[in-house]
């Protein structure tokens, strides 16, 4: 389909586009890598007067170390953070959650920022960032300020972004020791996932220690698998993180739609679950 008629700026940078955010208010939208904004605008989903084009922004691409905490600027590419050693060695899951993205011709187009920013709770990488407890940085007209992941999932497609406000970068701290795992269930490859799990684990003396989940697609908004947290503490094999896991669809709210079924969902979040923190630990 033919998308509607908008206008169109490519801002020179941040201070500029937040400018022609707060000027557009609610009729602007921004597009970075495009591989959200351009479906909705071809599909008539969306209907901005003014799209923003940040994708030419200096300085919001890349991966720096700042102490214990890894910054990826917000226009990184799915492709160089799969491929970033930064990533690799200190945020694991993240490369390998981002690796299962879509296709290669998405992942070299698509942003980090942008996936997080479009707040699919169907897409792969809010999960993530639940779990790896990360921070979003946001700049708009009174300056920056830092949203925790845990905060910035409002509801279906809303985040915490006011609509004069950028994702300039997202803050990850380092999860060097733990293991990790993403699983996720999809009817055909490159769709997206009907249900999937993000898992870290630290252990101890053979047992969890500690345990993070996040659920793809369990509610509107990308959730963390609380009840199946606490109960992985101190499980020391296949058993106990298989009870464990029955608690992971505990207080999601899955939908009903061409897919799957609630019931469905639920099931497949509890098989994922014990999958993904079993290759997490080490202990499959």
């Amino acid at each position: 389909m033919i998308p509607p008629a908008f206008d169109y700026v490519r801002p020179t940078g941040v201070d500029e586009a937040v400018r022609l955010l707060a000027d557009a208010g609610e009729e602007a939208k921004v597009l970075a890598g495009g591989q959200s904004l351009l479906p909705l605008l071809r599909l008539r989903l969306a209907f901005p007067e003014l799209v923003v084009d940040v994708g030419r922004i200096p300085g919001l691409r890349g991966v720096r170390e700042d102490g214990d905490t890894l910054v990826i600027g917000a226009l990184t590419t799915h492709h160089d953070v799969v491929h970033d050693p930064l990533v690799r060695r200190h945020a694991g899951l993240l490369a390998a959650a981002t690796a299962t993205v879509a296709d290669p011709a998405v992942r070299h187009r698509g942003t980090l920022g942008g996936s997080l920013a479009h707040a699919d709770p169907a897409g792969d990488l809010p999960a993530v960032a639940l779990a790896l407890d990360a921070s979003l940085v946001v700049a708009g007209p009174g300056g920056r300020r830092t949203v925790p992941a845990r905060e910035f999932f409002v509801d279906y497609l809303q985040s915490a972004l006011a609509p004069d406000e950028l994702l300039v970068e997202v803050r990850i701290p380092k999860t060097d020791g733990w293991g990790f795992h993403y699983e996720k269930f999809h009817a055909v490859a490159q769709s997206w996932a009907i249900v999937g799990v993000a898992a870290l684990v630290r252990r101890d003396d053979g047992h969890i220690a500690e345990a993070r989940v996040g659920l793809t697609n369990m509610g509107s908004t990308p959730l963390r698998a609380t009840a199946a947290e606490r109960a992985l503490l101190g499980a020391d094999g296949p058993g106990a993180v298989a009870r464990a896991a029955e608690a992971a669809a505990e207080g999601t709210r899955p939908a009903q739609d061409l897919s799957a079924s609630p019931e469905y969902r639920e099931h497949l979040a509890r098989v994922l679950t014990r999958r993904a923190v079993l290759t997490a630990g080490g202990m499959g």
